[in-house]
């Protein structure tokens, strides 16, 4: 089978820039682990590859395949999530530029943007992103360069009309830029709604194991070979936070099961907040597939599911910090989107750089990413941490 034959999304996964080896035919292609190529005369490269830095034959197959799984032009592969959002904000922004970012997001964005690239001459407004009005308005007040989606947001779970603020950026002149990590291309495919650029993450729900570290950008087909596109190429091979050959390849192996991954992330997600809804020592449960979430029939019309994160208020900081430590299943630990759940504490854990700001998260707040466990047994963990 070629890529060519691929269309769907999960055959996209599996098949995109995963063509059988051309020498010995294995279906799976070899990891490159070289520095350096071999020069048939100087300058004469073999298809393009001098140096590990500037290329290397398993980066470029996950990059083919991440522009496939999210309908872009190119994709960049980078050595985490934090060094493809650094080098898309130097290619975007000069100094004096600002950046209008939602006031609920991953403690490390808003880390970088205020106590990086603040220094260097980047402004930084937040701005609730799932109001739309609120959104319009600061725009109005002072045109941003870039607009900062994270949707469903982390860990508040809000959700953005994708669609209605590309359309809002484009008349403002600014650059909408999507998170796309907490619902991965299987079920929200930002660029078909208008945004210019989708940042992920790749430790998160497209490794998917929990064993390799690494980002991702993808950038629209409006950007294919223009001055974005030229920018981000130069600073990855120049300032050279790229992923490793390794790190590449266990990263493309995860996408290969993404779908089926996250069709169980969401259906236990689903579960588990339903499971919390009703529980008298909750006060709150915040998920998108709730009808009661805010955001709920937004998040049905722009996504396919609804995703694996479920956080939840307990009704006092004591009681989330104990909840938190009291679980067994779900392990006590950072990150998320593994096969396996975890339990967070945002306050403290993920989103403690952002204590005392208009990003900080409330101290009830307990952030599940719900793995694919048997959900009975989750739901018997969590019911005992509850009772603790």
């Amino acid at each position: 089978m070629t890529t060519d034959a691929a269309r769907g999304f999960a055959s996209l996964a599996v098949h995109a820039g995963q063509e059988a080896d051309a020498a010995t035919g294995a279906v799976i292609p070899p990891v490159h682990f070289s520095t350096t190529y071999a020069q048939d005369g100087i300058g004469g490269l073999r298809q393009g590859y001098e140096y590990g830095r500037s290329g290397n034959p398993t980066r470029t197959a996950l990059q083919e395949q991440l522009a496939a799984i999210e309908g872009g032009s190119h994709a960049f592969s980078f050595a985490s999530g934090l060094a493809a959002e650094d080098t898309l904000l130097r290619a975007a922004l000069s100094p004096g530029d600002e950046v209008l970012l939602g006031n609920d997001v991953y403690g490390g964005t808003y880390r970088l943007l205020s106590r990086v690239l603040g220094p260097w001459g980047v402004r930084l407004r937040t701005v609730d992103m799932s109001d739309e009005d609120a959104v319009r308005a600061a725009v109005s007040e002072r045109a941003p360069r870039l607009l900062w989606v994270e949707t469903p947001s982390n860990p508040l779970l809000r959700v953005t009309d994708i669609a209605g603020l590309a359309a809002l950026g484009r008349e403002a002149g600014a650059l909408v830029v999507v998170d796309n990590t907490f619902a991965t291309p299987a079920l929200q495919q930002p660029l078909a709604l208008g945004a210019d650029v989708v940042v992920h993450s790749t430790t998160k729900y497209l490794g998917g194991h929990s064993d390799v570290v690494g980002g991702a950008l993808v950038l629209s087909e409006a950007h294919r070979g223009g001055p974005l596109a030229d920018e981000i190429g130069f600073l990855q091979y120049a300032v050279g936070a790229v992923s490793g050959p390794l790190d590449a390849w266990l990263t493309t192996r995860g996408i290969k099961t993404l779908a089926v991954r996250m069709q169980r992330h969401s259906e236990n997600a689903a579960s588990v907040a339903a499971f919390l809804q009703g529980h008298e020592r909750v006060a709150r449960v915040y998920y998108p597939g709730l009808v009661q979430h805010p955001g709920h029939y937004l998040a049905a019309r722009q996504m396919s599911g609804f995703g694996g994160i479920v956080s939840v208020a307990l009704k006092s900081q004591e009681a989330a910090r104990r909840f938190a430590e009291s679980t067994q299943l779900f392990q006590l630990a950072e990150s998320l989107g593994g096969v396996e759940s975890l339990v967070n504490y945002p306050d403290a854990m993920t989103h403690a750089s952002v204590r005392g700001t208009d990003a900080a998260v409330p101290v009830e707040v307990v952030r599940l990413s719900v793995g694919i466990e048997d959900i009975a047994d989750l739901l018997d963990d969590l019911a005992q941490a509850l009772a603790a």
